[in-house]
């Protein structure tokens, strides 16, 4: 049986670089889609990356709860203020819904 290998096989890779990582520090991928005729930067977050937060999701106006998968999607030419975490069956759903969000009656208007 051969030792473990502790050092790295080629001093050509020195890591990931922070171009070439489309995961990013938020555990998922970016891409970007166009929809209403913008193009839109779009992140899948993991869920270990949201622990601790909760976010209102634009699609149904619910909670994305605390450690739970989703979608952060914002207009490409906007800046940080303009991001919104979306459900990712939302965000897939967005070409499919109504521009006005049907509430139940008991639901909170936020």
């Amino acid at each position: 049986m051969s030792p473990r290998r502790n050092r790295p096989k080629a001093a050509a890779s020195s890591g990931p670089r922070a171009e070439d990582d489309q995961a990013g520090r938020y555990g998922g991928w970016q891409s970007s889609e166009s929809w209403r005729g913008e193009e839109w930067s779009v992140r899948h977050v993991a869920g270990a990356s949201a622990e601790g937060k909760t976010y209102r999701c634009p699609g149904c106006d619910q909670l994305i709860p605390s450690a739970v998968p989703h979608v952060v999607a914002w207009p490409e030419h906007a800046g940080v203020d303009d991001r919104r975490h979306w459900h990712k069956a939302c965000w897939n759903a967005k070409d499919r819904r109504t521009t006005r969000v049907q509430r139940s009656r008991n639901a909170p208007r936020f």
